[in-house]
């Protein structure tokens, strides 16, 4: 045997369990679950093409017990049972490894990391190099010379100096490393509150687990005592840390050979799991390609759809019967504009089985159309199953289809499913989620788009005017797809609790709350923001006068092209940032950091600001007035943001800007009727009570606890003074800490944003996390997690992948870590505000106050009020709100009440 074959054993356990929680969930059109056995498959196919001639094994834990239960019966008790969609994948897996030729190893009594261990130090007794293939801390204790540790999934590669540099102690010290830091998912108990810096600081002092117990009792601090609390089981947590090496197995290195893979078996598990592009891969190496395949997933191989157009009573008699029949239908309309306002129904479309569905054409009109059922007759008969809430719809964005038939006097409920959410908490971050996106990802289906039927740009005629024979297949054909999708999407949220739970009870009861207040709609002055438009007409103009003083010519302050002219080859400042086509960038917070120097910078700043308050708002607005309300109606997005906020369009809301006069006038323009004024509900610095909640922090928790000023309180604690002798200028600077915290601002951005120095700065933040210890490791064990998982969730279960938290790119991976911190908390503020909706919702529809919820902002409700009731309404959503969650400190609810939504505040 040649010394030089490496051989590559595999953690096939620790990389199916990596691979279930870090991957989007996936399943074949049975609802059998298969996104972990692919993510592992193909993490073994690369595995073969970078050895392809290595000795090679795959090793995956046996059932039942191992000697680690007999030594401690508490071990790996806190671990949860397998979930049954990870479970279902074990064999599935076993089964490609076997069909690809790979040796397979389960040992029973033993763990998977025993076996490698054994094989390891047999392979170094035969002089051959290994590579562990894990993605599990643990076995760093095994590299040594020859050894080392490859993660296929992240890319990243252990030798002994890698060990020590990510863990701060050498591969001989990881097994004591592991005892004194223990493991909860394992209930190896190591010792109270200790972190592995403190783990690596006693170990470089004392040389071994058995110097640190040795020297127990000059450890000071509350670690200490924690460490003197545990030296009975320390012993017990080393050893059942300890990879064991010395396993008696019926099989030797060098005869973990790769074998020819056994194309038949493999064929037909790839046909089971639906795994079309390897399936293609393997029949174009066999000379048998089938052509183009659909992508992972369903992919569209059943028989072709059968679509019907319901032109006559009979038809519509037959498929209300089917409808009042169904567990649940889809359902689609089709309109005259996206505008939910003024749409009107040009017909409706269901489906009850795949493949099968109907559209009903009610308003098609041009010149030769067939005759078909009338409008307004037909939507009476169909009034009674959509308002029934207990025939149960899906749909894709069914907010919209809601909004379109309250336009004639229907109130549809029954509300179950929408594909457009599923979608979105199953992974926030997929590119996108409308149909037909959807629909090729999942279901290998290319579908019709509107443009197919209905033409392009200037061509594009109404739907109205579309022939019903490319219509009504267009128009089924959503009604299908919605109702495959859910079935497809479905059982993967079913198999997580978690992301069900934010599904069923805050996204789909979120809908009609959200089309009841878009359709509320919100009051403005058009002549108060005529008045502005023209203010800050002037203001521009004066900006510009002095920019062009300032620059010594006059140029076109909305030209980049010119202001990098100005800036850069005639006042010679810094280039900060190039474009990809080698400029110097004029973008926004490159002009921040050079207004902090150069006067140029901060005026053409200035003039941009007041220029987007004017296009977005102060002239957009009164053309956003509806000719029937006399009100502005936006339109809520529940699917965009990658934490769960909400976002809105036509107008965006979300945007104006209030620390600004100018966007506070703007906020003048939102108005309340005569009798009516408007009521501010805005929660009081929730994110940092999150943090506080999250990170368990006992400083932020008594400060919270109480009723201090947060910035005061950390001012205090970071310069050590009593609260009544902080300064503006200390508070000023514990604000931008707190706050810059939560959104991953290094030193350097603090420090552009106080204007002092770096040094400075960073000594602020490390003065805050010696006051703040639980903060700083919430933000080590997060970031940690989320490397392991691929993911973080907020309090609810809300899940927030993170694809580049692996990436070699520093960057790239840099920006995924700081989302990993703040998306907890920003996602449960989102899910907190959206709880407390659907409960004040439901109180103002069932006790009738002559109230109504016309905008969410951030962390703000904004309700219309009959002046009277003010009060009583104002204490009642106050203390709605404050019980939305129950956290370790408490939830307060600032509520103000004005004639605009600026002196509401």
């Amino acid at each position: 045997m040649n010394a030089k074959t490496p051989l590559v054993l595999v953690d096939g356990s620790s990389y199916l369990y990596r691979a279930f929680h870090a991957l989007p969930p996936l399943s074949n059109s049975r609802g059998e679950p298969t996104g972990a056995v692919l993510g592992v498959a193909n993490m073994l196919r690369r595995l073969l093409k970078d050895y392809p001639t290595a000795h090679m094994a795959v090793v995956f834990d046996a059932k039942g017990p191992t000697f680690r239960d007999a030594l401690y019966d508490r071990y790996k008790a806190n671990r949860p049972p397998m979930p049954e969609d990870l479970a279902a994948q074990v064999e599935p897996l076993h089964a490609l490894v076997r069909a690809l030729g790979m040796p397979l190893l389960c040992v029973p009594g033993v763990e998977a990391d025993d076996v490698i261990g054994t094989l390891v130090h047999r392979a170094r007794e035969r002089d051959m190099e290994v590579v562990v293939s894990t993605g599990d801390k643990d076995l760093a204790q095994l590299v040594m010379p020859g050894v080392t540790l490859v993660n296929t999934m992240t890319g990243t590669t252990l030798d002994e100096a890698g060990v020590e540099s990510r863990f701060g102690v050498p591969p001989a010290l990881i097994v004591d490393y592991l005892a004194l830091v223990g493991d909860t998912s394992d209930n190896i108990p190591g010792v109270d509150k200790v972190g592995p810096k403190t783990a690596a600081k006693w170990l470089k002092a004392h040389g071994s687990l058995d110097g640190v117990m040795a020297n127990a009792q000059d450890i000071k601090g509350k670690a200490g005592e924690n460490l003197r609390a545990s030296l009975d089981t320390l012993p017990l947590s080393r050893e059942l840390a300890t990879v064991r090496c010395d396993l008696e197995l019926d099989t030797t290195p060098e005869a973990l050979t790769l074998g020819e893979p056994d194309r038949e078996a493999l064929r037909g598990w790839l046909e089971r799991l639906e795994f079309r592009s390897w399936l293609r891969e393997l029949e174009a190496e066999q000379g048998d390609s089938t052509g183009d395949c659909p992508g992972e997933g369903q992919g569209d191989d059943g028989p072709p759809p059968r679509y019907e157009t319901l032109l006559e009573r009979k038809d519509l008699d037959r498929w209300l019967q089917r409808l009042e029949a169904a567990e649940l239908f889809a359902l689609d309309t089709e309109t005259t504009s996206l505008d939910y306002m003024q749409a009107r129904i040009v017909g409706v479309s269901f489906a009850v089985e795949p493949r099968e569905a109907a559209y009903l054409p009610l308003a098609h009109e041009y010149a030769d159309a067939p005759d078909h059922l009338p409008l307004e007759e037909t939507l009476e008969r169909l009034r009674p199953l959509l308002e029934d809430p207990r025939r149960l719809k899906v749909g894709h964005h069914l907010k919209y289809d809601r909004n379109v038939l309250a336009n004639h006097g229907i109130q549809l409920q029954g509300i179950a499913h929408d594909t457009m959410l599923s979608s979105y908490v199953l992974n926030s971050t997929a590119s996108r989620h409308d149909m037909d996106t959807l629909a090729e990802r999942h279901l290998g289906v290319k579908t019709r788009s509107y443009e197919d039927v209905a033409g392009k740009g200037a061509r594009q005629i109404p739907f109205s005017q579309v022939r019903l024979e490319e219509a009504a297949p267009y128009a089924a054909e959503d009604a299908d797809i919605t109702l495959r999708l859910h079935r497809h999407l479905w059982p993967q949220l079913e198999a997580n609790p978690g992301q069900r739970a934010i599904y069923e009870d805050l996204e789909i009861p979120l809908v009609p709350v959200l089309s009841r207040m878009e359709r509320a709609g919100v009051k403005v002055d058009p002549d108060l923001l005529f008045t502005q438009s023209r203010e800050l007409t002037e203001r521009m103009g004066e900006i510009e006068r002095r920019a062009h003083e300032a620059a010594g010519q006059a140029f076109n302050l909305a030209s980049p092209k010119q202001i990098q002219e100005i800036l850069f080859e005639r006042q010679k400042l810094p280039v900060v940032r190039k474009t990809p086509k080698g400029q110097p960038s004029t973008a926004e917070d490159v002009l921040e950091q050079l207004a902090a120097d150069y006067p140029l910078p901060r005026l053409i700043l200035e003039h941009r600001g007041l220029s987007k308050l004017r296009s977005t708002y102060t002239d957009r607005l009164p053309e956003r007035i509806h000719p029937g309300t006399g009100r502005v109606h936006t339109s809520y997005h529940q699917a965009v943001t990658s934490t769960g906020r909400l976002s809105s369009s036509e107008p965006n809301l979300q945007n104006i800007p209030v620390r600004t006069p100018e966007g506070r006038r703007i906020r003048q323009a939102f108005v309340a009727p005569e009798g009516r004024v408007l009521m501010a509900a805005d929660y009081s610095q929730i994110e940092l009570r999150i943090m506080a909640h999250l990170s368990g922090d006992q400083g932020l928790l008594h400060a919270f606890a109480q009723g201090l000023d947060i910035h005061r309180a950390t001012a205090a604690e970071v310069w050590g003074v009593d609260l009544e002798r902080v300064t503006p200028e200390q508070r000023r600077a514990a604000k931008a800490i707190n706050f810059g915290l939560i959104y991953g601002m290094s030193a350097f951005g603090l420090a552009r944003q106080l204007g002092i120095e770096r040094g400075d700065a960073q000594d602020y933040v490390d003065r805050y996390f010696d006051r703040y210890p639980g903060v700083r490791r919430y933000m080590d064990d997060t970031k940690e997690r989320a490397r392991d998982q691929g993911y973080v969730e907020t309090l609810f279960g809300r899940r927030l992948y993170l694809p580049e938290i692996r990436s070699r790119n520093s960057a790239a991976r840099g920006q995924a870590e700081r989302l990993a911190i703040n998306a907890p908390m920003q996602g449960t503020a989102a899910d907190i505000i959206k709880r407390a909706m659907l409960r004040v919702d439901a109180w103002l529809q069932k006790e009738g106050e002559p109230a109504l919820l016309i905008m969410q902002v951030h962390d703000e409700l904004v309700f219309e009020v009959d002046q009277d009731a003010a009060e009583r309404v104002g204490k009642h959503v106050s203390k709605l709100m404050a019980d939305a969650a129950q956290l370790d400190v408490p939830l307060e609810v600032d509520v103000g009440v004005g004639p605009n939504w600026d002196a509401a505040h």
